[in-house]
């Protein structure tokens, strides 16, 4: 037992002298993870939809064309570019450099007064298709608030005669009349994000990103940086047992990767004030789904004969990850499929049983399956390793 320490702590030495005599790979490791969470963390720190550029072309020249252009004007959602009144024909959006264009008909003044209203036409850049239900959204909802604005001021300008009339009415019809004429409230509750923010959902896809992205590219290329020097051969041929060379070779970026999480949470933390409850149960996940992607990158590196092929074969198993992992956005958007795919990352459960834990304050039980899978993954993962590097030296 004390021989079997001993070998795994020499070549753990061995591989720690490797990483810290490389200073490329220090200046990543120590500056790419605060790095990271600054610029993921910005860029996903507010979510709601302001300054889109918006022109509104008024056709219709009324009264009430003018009221709705400067009730909607100070909408922080859209910074309006008012253009003067043109022909019938549609808007330029790529000439005029605005991603919508809203236009007030001819009639649709008079169509109010009559009764019978003429739709206001948007014409939206469907290219990004999020941005574009923003601003139709945000506009449907403009055109709500101007319009009960405009059904009060109506009312509070009806005759004495009108309201005289209406006390004459049964009081369960005037109720109810009034019931219709009034919005109806509708009482908001946000349970597990109350602050609303969307960076306290999408930081335990930042943590695994920046964990998955460093731990097998930098794993991969261990063996492979062995086979290419030929002391794999030499550390071989030792007393040493495969499973004493793989948790050797392990050790060291788990020791880094634990350092990197707390870089990472501490960002997060004192930075973004992001709220991590239940410490312990989160240390242990992101102690098994450390566990899981280090042996992904050792079982990589097992299998190339070069630290190029093992970038690349790490590359190719990332650039799938990271959209279908539902690091950035909730799985349920993804067709049924891809979600079955998406199953059998570790990226995956981690953030599940992350966002469970630090956003719902759920507890053990309801993330066992995806600790299981984490569990499984890693050993599986190093054992393959061990079985093929016995494989390729025999």
């Amino acid at each position: 037992m004390r021989e079997s320490f001993a070998g795994v702590m020499s070549v753990a030495y061995k591989e720690f002298l490797h990483i810290v005599r490389d200073r490329r790979i220090m200046v990543l490791v120590l500056l790419l993870p605060p790095l990271m969470t600054l610029m993921f963390g910005h860029a996903f720190e507010v979510t709601a939809l302001t300054g889109a550029p918006i022109s509104i072309e008024d056709r219709d020249g009324s009264e009430a064309s003018r009221r709705f252009v400067e009730f909607v004007r100070p909408n922080e959602t859209f910074t309006w570019k008012e253009k003067p009144a043109g022909d019938e024909s549609e808007p330029d959006l790529l000439k005029e450099k605005t991603q919508a264009s809203l236009v007030i008909p001819a009639g649709w003044g008079k169509g109010l007064k009559d009764g019978e209203p003429v739709a206001l036409q948007l014409f939206v850049d469907g290219s990004d298709t999020t941005t574009g239900d923003q601003i139709k959204g945000a506009l449907m909802g403009a055109v709500g608030d101007f319009q009960m604005s405009s059904r009060q001021a109506m009312i509070d300008g009806l005759p004495a005669e009108v309201f005289d009339l209406a006390e004459q009415m049964p009081v369960a019809v005037r109720k109810e009349f009034v019931s219709a004429m009034e919005q109806w409230p509708v009482e908001t509750r946000i349970l597990y994000n109350p602050r609303k923010r969307f960076i306290d959902y999408v930081i335990p896809g930042i943590i695994g990103l920046i964990l998955q992205l460093l731990t097998v590219t930098l794993m991969a290329c261990t063996i492979a940086r062995e086979r290419e020097s030929g002391t794999l051969s030499q550390l071989m041929v030792t007393s040493l047992r495969r499973g004493e060379i793989v948790v050797g070779k392990v050790l060291p970026y788990l020791v880094l990767s634990l350092f990197l999480i707390g870089m990472t949470v501490a960002v997060a933390y004192f930075h973004f004030g992001v709220l991590f409850h239940q410490p312990l149960i989160l240390g242990l996940i992101c102690f098994l789904f450390l566990c899981c992607s280090l042996g992904l990158g050792l079982l990589i590196s097992a299998i190339s004969t070069t630290q190029t092929q093992a970038i690349q074969l790490a590359v190719f198993y990332l650039l799938p990850v990271f959209p279908l992992s539902g690091a950035f956005a909730p799985l349920e958007q993804l067709p049924a499929s891809i979600r079955v795919i998406s199953a059998t990352f570790p990226l995956t459960h981690f953030c599940h049983a992350f966002r469970l834990v630090s956003l719902h304050d759920a507890g053990i039980s309801w993330i066992v399956g995806d600790l299981v899978f984490l569990l499984v993954g890693a050993g599986v993962t190093c054992a393959g390793a061990a079985v093929l590097l016995r494989r390729v030296h025999d």
